[in-house]
């Protein structure tokens, strides 16, 4: 990319440090001896760790409670040695750290040495297996604290208190109240609790794509992502936005994370946003709706539609047929939205000398996808994720043979392994408190609860229903992983959706999307505050940008509810037909919000636009008729306007 050299960035280089093994194996550095020892051991754990997913994907691993509660116990001592008890913090407290990492070291050879025997002691516990169930919950509410945040530590310590204490809570949320050897059997020794679904979908699925995300971006594909959408969009009239909008919907198919996109690509895309005239906040906003919907997009997506798949029984891969018409729809309004902002402020493009050239950029990386073609080709082909994921990997090896600069070495494969499972602990920690919340719920059934109230406070009406979930959805995720946030959800609230004759898939995705847009909801929009960093902007403000650029966000999930065409549901036809009124009911909308069409809008004209969008909202042929009619008549209206205006300012020139 021809940029100036002070504008230039190499996102590898920006992205990644070096990691734990090459740095202690530098020894021109100035590591104590005791240091380097203890940083190359934490090393040899965490690809230990990432050898034995590789292999236990290739030939099969431990039984699967000894699998779960070992890879559980190794990630505690990972997060405990590389996230201090407090923030800033260089050093472990000897307390405070060491003692939760020794604990956790102890829990690796209880939970390894105790299977088989455990299987059959539920029910019958002996001392060892109440003192290591109570530790591994204490450990974990700790982690969960470390990683991702006070909020979702209290809420774990909320249901772990919720099953003791149900005789005290009112109405539907009381319940006899379960003893605490109960708790333990439930949460430690079976695979209802700490151990359920999300945990094994950690183990197994999500850690291997998430090895295979860290070792393509080793190579420069990430790279590669931003040129390629840069030498596509460049020259556009808001070119460098929507470039954003293409290069971290990319970077979400392996990363399935919107704060590691934001981080990757906002670095590169935000200055050149703001080089053609956006404002930081836009900027920001941009670069947050963008990374934060990287989670919905196929093939791989994030850790929530893995354990989608567990939950529904839907394979993988229909899951992410499902939900392509609408994260296509959801990428493609967020650029209208850019586009007519652009037009707004007579935004031009780059210039055709500082852009990448197609051509180049294709011959150089472009070979790079072609461990996500295989992926989707094999679990179309009926292979699991996970095989499909060891192949994804094997393959993508071998092609980073091909050019020198995408070769990666002995040195660099480890580099990238450490990485890989050094930056998936915090989503472990993640499932892990998930498999604790989803264990209280199953213990107490307060999903059942939940469902009964919900359809009593909505009076049956679907949606009143949607309204109070989509509220839910937004406060749960609130400083919470989506990961969290639609566990939850997906147990306590989906139940009366279903109850309400939705479609058990267009049920799951809509508390999975608005689990994840909270994202970029104020007033905790941690993308958006992430992106406002990185541009400069006000968080409050950048996070209000976000939310109307990714309105669609918020619009989609009803669409999907009342326009089952967009989860594939229906005939080639009516899905044709069905995709192409809620495609205009989308531009109806960006024009409203934006108050822009061909130029700029009336009163009377922006709510044309906002009745034309809420007309086709559900698949219905009268209201569709009158919505795309309204919508080409006001569009029609500022189209010759526009040009009457052209012709006698000419006529005056």
């Amino acid at each position: 990319m021809n940029t100036n050299k002070d504008e230039k960035i190499d996102l590898e280089a920006d992205m990644e440090e070096r990691s734990n093994i090459e740095q202690s194996l530098d020894f021109t550095n100035n590591m104590s001896v005791g240091y380097r020892a203890w940083r190359l051991f934490l090393s040899a754990v965490s690809i230990g760790l990432a050898l034995y997913i590789l292999y236990s994907a290739a030939f099969g691993g431990m039984p699967a409670w000894q699998h779960r509660a070992v890879f559980t116990s190794v990630a505690l001592m990972l997060c405990f040695s590389f996230v201090p008890y407090k923030k800033g913090r260089t050093s472990l407290h000897p307390l405070f750290d060491m003692v939760p990492i020794g604990l956790s070291f102890i829990l690796i050879f209880i939970t390894y040495f105790s299977y088989p025997d455990i299987s059959l002691r539920s029910g019958n516990m002996i001392p060892l297996d109440k003192v290591a169930g109570t530790l591994m919950l204490a450990l974990i509410v700790e982690g969960v604290r470390r990683t991702i945040g006070i909020a979702m530590s209290v809420l774990t310590v909320f249901f772990i208190f919720y099953v003791f204490a149900g005789p005290y809570f009112p109405g539907l949320a009381g319940h006899p109240g379960y003893s605490f050897n109960r708790l333990i059997d439930t949460m430690y020794i079976s695979t209802n609790g700490i151990f359920s679904d999300p945990i094994y979908i950690a183990s197994t699925v999500l850690i291997l794509f998430l090895l295979f995300a860290s070792l393509l971006l080793r190579t420069g594909a990430g790279q590669f992502f931003i040129d390629f959408a840069f030498s596509l969009t460049g020259r556009i009239r808001g070119g460098p936005a929507l470039a954003s909008v293409l290069s971290s919907g990319m970077m979400g198919t392996i990363t399935g994370n919107g704060v590691a996109n934001a981080s990757m690509t906002g670095p590169f895309t935000i200055p050149l946003m703001r080089k053609v005239g956006y404002s930081k906040n836009f900027s920001g906003g941009v670069e947050a709706v963008a990374s934060q919907g990287g989670q919905i997009m196929p093939p791989i997506m994030g850790a929530a539609a893995f354990i989608m798949a567990e939950y529904t029984g839907i394979p993988f891969i229909q899951i992410a047929g499902y939900a392509l018409i609408p994260a296509l729809l959801y990428f493609f309004m967020a650029c209208v939205m850019i586009y007519l902002q652009a037009r707004k402020q007579g935004l031009k493009g780059l210039p055709k000398e500082d852009l990448p050239n197609f051509w180049d950029v294709i011959l150089k990386r472009g070979y790079l996808i072609i461990p996500l073609i295989l992926i989707v080709y094999m679990m179309v082909q009926g292979f699991s994720p996970m095989r499909a994921g060891m192949w994804a990997i094997v393959s993508l090896m071998i092609i980073s043979l091909l050019r020198k600069e995408t070769r990666l070495s002995f040195m660099k494969f480890l580099a990238a392994i450490e990485a890989g499972i050094q930056n998936s602990i915090s989503t472990i920690m993640a499932c892990a408190g998930a498999g604790v919340i989803t264990g209280a719920v199953i213990m107490t059934g307060l999903g059942t609860r939940f469902s009964r109230l919900a359809i009593d406070l909505s009076g049956g009406n679907l949606l009143p229903m949607l309204l109070l979930i989509m509220v839910a959805s937004i406060i749960l995720g609130m400083g919470m992983p989506t990961v969290s946030a639609y566990v939850i959800l997906a147990t306590v609230a989906v139940g009366g959706l279903i109850q309400l004759d939705v479609p058990v898939i267009a049920a799951h995705l809509f508390v999975f999307y608005f689990g994840i847009f909270s994202g970029i909801t104020p007033p905790v929009a941690i993308t958006s505050y992430v992106t406002a960093g990185i541009a400069g902007g006000q968080p409050l403000q950048t996070s209000f940008q976000s939310l109307r650029i990714g309105i669609a966000g918020f619009l989609l999930p009803y669409m999907f509810i009342y326009n089952p065409n967009l989860l594939l549901d229906g005939s080639t036809g009516t899905v044709i037909l069905g995709v192409s009124t809620a495609t205009i009911g989308l531009i109806a909308f960006a024009c409203f919000i934006q108050g822009f069409a061909v130029s700029r809008t009336n009163l009377w004209q922006r709510m044309s636009f906002l009745i034309s969008a809420v007309l086709l909202v559900t698949y219905e042929p009268i209201s569709d008729l009158l919505g795309v009619a309204v919508f080409l008549s006001i569009f029609a209206i500022q189209w010759y306007n526009n040009r009457k205006e052209l012709i006698t300012s000419n006529t005056v020139a």
